[in-house]
């Protein structure tokens, strides 16, 4: 991808508005139609979701943002040692966010006065917008190429631009987000759009004391709550339905064998929504629940096992000072 030592742009690959709110109505159709009732967690992160989930990576509880904030910060030298930086390359950032955790990787590299490029990727157009817009006053003469894009679209599309060797972050635990039959997808088809001198950088929740886990999505000041609760805004917003966001309830908990975190909705009476723009009406009974998100917890020897089936290998674990959080560095198998 050529650049200059100053360039910075903004690719959108994303579909129109109109197809994703089709994706969004086809969820709704289809998981409120469901017994139990679920709605899916990747539909959280419109705008407000996404400044209500930055809200949360701050609170007390929510460890995971500062354990991995530890790693990061402590030994950079060290990851980027593991990834060896001696040769131009692109810093990947899959679900880039706001950058937080990032931006220490990008000091260092700037201090090391290393050849690379940054491609922070998000789903939300306004925060990589405001990635874009940050990134030249707080590291000058930083080459950016923005993408607002889903993961493998987005690599896709660097692959068929770019031959640079790839150091691709996916941090924050969101492998997580994904069951774990999906996670081994994700990792073999992310193995797939991998060359042989690329790299992955992948944040991982580890099992832990499972109350501690649970106060992380149930937090005493109630943001994971609202969070939750936006995604019934979204869509009275979006596919003008009547949710009554006092007629439901986030609850939380966390299944210690299974090494889930679950997240629900409940109707705390019996009630009618209806949903304007597909044409639906829904029934809930009294303290009927939405499934809305699973979060999986995991261990090194799961991962390693994980990453083994995709034709991958663990080359390097970074934790935390009490062993809770880890960034794994995963290199295609020789």
């Amino acid at each position: 991808m050529a650049q200059t030592a100053t360039s910075h742009q903004l690719i959108n690959l994303l579909s129109t508005r109109a197809n994703k709110e089709n994706g969004l109505a086809q969820d709704v159709m289809q998981g409120l139609h469901k017994t139990p009732k679920q709605l899916s967690s990747r539909f959280f992160y419109d705008a407000r979701g996404s400044q209500l989930f930055q809200q949360i990576m701050d609170l007390p509880e929510y460890y995971l943002t500062q354990l991995e904030y530890e790693i990061l910060d402590r030994q950079r030298k060290e990851i980027l040692f593991a990834f060896k930086t001696d040769s131009p390359f692109q810093l990947i950032d899959l679900g880039a966010g706001d950058g937080y955790k990032t931006k220490l990787l990008l000091q260092e590299l700037q201090a090391q006065q290393v050849d690379f490029s940054f491609v922070p990727l998000d789903i939300s157009p306004k925060q990589v917008e405001a990635l874009l817009a940050e990134l030249p006053n707080e590291f000058p003469g930083i080459k950016v190429t923005s993408l607002v894009a889903e993961y493998f679209q987005g690599l896709a599309w660097l692959n068929q631009n770019s031959q640079t060797r790839k150091l691709i972050l996916f941090l924050g635990s969101n492998i997580g987000n994904f069951a774990p039959e999906e996670a081994q997808r994700f990792l073999c088809e992310l193995r797939s759009a991998l060359g042989p001198e690329d790299r992955v950088l992948m944040g991982v929740d580890l099992r832990k004391e499972p109350e501690k886990i649970r106060l992380a999505y149930d937090d005493a000041a109630g943001v994971t709550a609202a969070f939750n609760l936006n995604l019934l805004h979204r869509i009275n917003h979006e596919l003008q339905a009547d949710f009554n966001l006092a007629q439901f309830s986030h609850f939380a908990e966390y299944d210690p064998i299974e090494g889930t975190m679950k997240s629900y909705l409940i109707s705390t009476q019996e009630q009618e929504v209806q949903v304007k723009l597909i044409g639906q009406t829904f029934h809930f009974d009294a303290w009927e629940a939405i499934h809305t998100e699973n979060s999986y917890k995991y261990s090194i020897k799961q991962l390693k096992t994980m990453a083994q089936a995709c034709d991958l290998e663990v080359a390097e674990v970074f934790t935390d000072s009490t062993h809770g959080f880890a960034d794994v560095l995963l290199m295609p198998r020789s």
